[in-house]
């Protein structure tokens, strides 16, 4: 089994340990991609080949884990000439899943989804939909955790987005009401009340959320493009649009955060921080 990663971020890097350690021959390209990209995948142990070209064709699946706004492009870059199995695994919406896949005309195209936190490995639940989607799922023998959910490209990653809209909602309102809550200087004490409700686990989710979505802000603010105009095909989504434009706004707030904070008083330090040098210019 020959498997080509198209992007190589900490998805591709995580799921390529786990295959690389049950005998699956794994490569990726590096052209054009960012310096953090070729450390990883230097460090991962993978194969590295020097052109697009060259991955396509020695690749019996490849997998699409780039950049929302890359997912088109990258697809058109792969083009009429890719015969295999041709997974997109990218936080997109169904019609930019379809946009696509009208440049793989040749490959068999298979809608996924990756459902949880890639840190659980092979073992995180992958979804996936289409004519072809039986012949993704037989990587399961390796180790992946792929579920057929429907013959139809659209259905896992109209899934995502809906899984998206809630699970980014939220960290954007933990954001704000923790925010508010550390000024006032009980954050602690929130923390404390909620996890009588929400369960023992709520600390450590709710700092997880906060960090991630600082450290990944501008990742989040295009999927959450996506999942807008997703459902705008559906109804007006208010909350998830104000969503949206609350991850486009977060990197003003925050400043450059070159690496996840451990804590998400971090992030309010940084926050606090910007909004004083704010004050000092007006």
């Amino acid at each position: 089994m020959k498997v080509g990663f198209l992007g190589f971020g900490e998805v591709a890097s995580t799921l390529s340990e786990g295959l690389l350690a049950r005998g699956v021959e794994v490569s990726t390209c590096l052209e054009g991609r960012s310096q953090r990209s070729v450390e990883l995948a230097k460090s991962t142990g993978v194969g590295l080949v020097d052109s697009l070209t060259e991955l396509v064709e020695l690749s019996d699946i490849l997998l699409s884990v780039v950049v929302p706004s890359e997912a088109v492009s990258v697809a058109a870059k792969v083009g009429g000439g890719f015969e295999g199995v041709y997974v997109d695994l990218n936080n997109i919406s169904p019609g930019t899943v379809k946009e696509a896949f009208s440049h793989i005309p040749n490959g068999k195209t298979v809608d996924g989804a990756i459902m949880g936190g890639i840190k659980n490995g092979l073992g995180t639940p992958i979804i996936a939909s289409g004519e072809f989607a039986e012949d993704f799922a037989e990587m399961n023998q390796y180790g992946m955790n792929i579920e057929v959910i429907g013959p139809e490209p659209g259905q896992a990653s109209g899934l995502k987005m809906l899984r998206s809209a809630y699970t980014k909602g939220v960290s954007a309102l933990l954001f704000e009401a923790f925010y508010a809550a550390y000024q006032m200087g009980v954050d602690e004490t929130l923390s404390r009340y909620l996890a009588q409700s929400e369960g023992p686990h709520f600390p450590a989710s709710a700092n997880s959320r906060l960090t991630s979505s600082t450290y990944h802000s501008q990742r989040r603010a295009q999927e959450m493009d996506e999942v807008v105009k997703f459902l705008t095909e559906y109804e007006d989504p208010l909350i998830t649009s104000a969503t949206c434009e609350f991850f486009h706004s977060l990197p003003d707030k925050t400043g450059t955060i070159e690496k996840k904070p451990a804590d998400y008083r971090d992030v309010f330090r940084k926050v606090d921080k910007k909004r004083v040098k704010v004050r000092k210019i007006q």
